[in-house]
């Protein structure tokens, strides 16, 4: 299927499983034959953005600051393009980040220590150097993006509308300040409207793009806890923080630990608990400067004489930043080797 063709399908704005499914059984270039001449059911706005140019709709986006992405190219991202139901094409402001992600979700109608809670996590994930993916919505959501913010980091919004459609409006600033260093994302074109049902299915792209998905907050039925499902489904950890059993926004959280999730009992046992999920160290640790010691330590462990020397970092500081690592149970030291601590089996 020509990149032309598959732009343009993306464009008409018709169910990302209908145009799936129309991919796969006739191609794009029929898909859109059909569409624009009235042989497959669609509105009058499907069929006229059915007909209309690629290049037209490469000028719209460029004008607004968005980029095409398409499945299968190298700028797609990675783990999103392993999934069956991916997109064909993503809408993009802004860049994806190339560090793991962790996705903070949670219920627009949260308490202010959930709030608090969110934004705490989104500034710890970005001061040790990984992403934040979420999706620009009130409570939980914005939360998360304005930790993000405060620790400097990287972030993704992946919205439920159009990429130049903002939802809701005075979200937008915060919005633009992501773009700057991360990404707005969408599978939507142009124009597209935060209609309720694109919701539920953008967020299979919010879990998608993580290493790791952190419900807050969370009612028995909403958002997050499609979000939470569907990255059960891909096979993503899941963490959700515990709450009184009485409180609807717990319930949802309570619910998801029940049935296997990670509990998070504060902001620096998620991070811990990151570390040995994901299988990474901070990008970001503790030691003087930024200097990566905990990616120093390597796969199999070294000395702090080693670290040192590689880091050019004076040896009393090194064993410091060890012993303080060791006692949070991040490090682990057998004699003089120090290596990542590893959940048991």
């Amino acid at each position: 299927m020509s990149a032309p063709a598959r732009l343009v399908l993306a464009s008409t704005g018709i169910h990302p499983e209908r145009s799936r499914q129309l991919r796969q059984e006739i191609g794009a270039e029929m898909a859109l034959e059909q569409l624009a001449s009235g042989r497959l059911r669609a509105s009058a706005r499907v069929r006229t953005a059915a007909a209309a140019d690629a290049v037209a709709i490469s000028d719209r986006l460029q004008r607004v600051g968005v980029r095409a992405i398409f499945r299968g190219a190298p700028d797609f991202p990675t783990l999103l393009g392993h999934l069956p139901d991916a997109p064909d094409v993503l809408f993009l402001r802004g860049s994806l980040p190339s560090v793991p992600a962790v996705a903070i979700v949670g219920t627009r109608r949260c308490t202010g220590y959930g709030r608090n809670l969110a934004r705490a996590m989104g500034a710890e994930i970005a001061a040790v150097g990984w992403a934040t993916v979420s999706g620009l919505a009130r409570g939980i959501d914005i939360a998360a993006h304005q930790g993000t913010l405060d620790g400097a980091g990287v972030g993704v919004a992946v919205l439920g509308s159009g990429p130049d459609v903002w939802y809701p409006r005075e979200h937008r600033s915060i919005g633009l300040d992501l773009a700057t260093k991360g990404g707005v994302l969408s599978e939507y074109p142009l124009g597209a409207p935060p209609e309720p049902w694109r919701f539920p299915v953008r967020n299979r792209i919010i879990s998608g793009l993580a290493e790791a998905v952190v419900v807050v907050e969370a009612a028995v039925k909403g958002g997050a806890l499609i979000t939470a499902r569907t990255a059960l489904d891909q096979g993503v950890p899941v963490f959700a923080v515990p709450g009184d059993v009485d409180r609807p926004s717990s319930e949802g959280c309570n619910l998801l630990i029940r049935d296997g999730a990670h509990p998070v009992l504060g902001v620096a046992d998620l991070i811990e608990e990151l570390s040995l999920v994901m299988g990474r160290p901070p990008l970001v640790p503790l030691a003087a400067g930024g200097t990566p010691l905990l990616e120093a330590l390597g796969e199999t462990g070294s000395t702090a004489d080693t670290v040192a020397a590689a880091l050019d970092l004076p040896i009393g500081e090194v064993l410091g930043d060890l012993a303080r690592l060791e006692a949070s149970g991040t490090v682990r030291r057998d004699g003089d080797l120090y290596s990542w601590a590893r959940r048991s089996a």
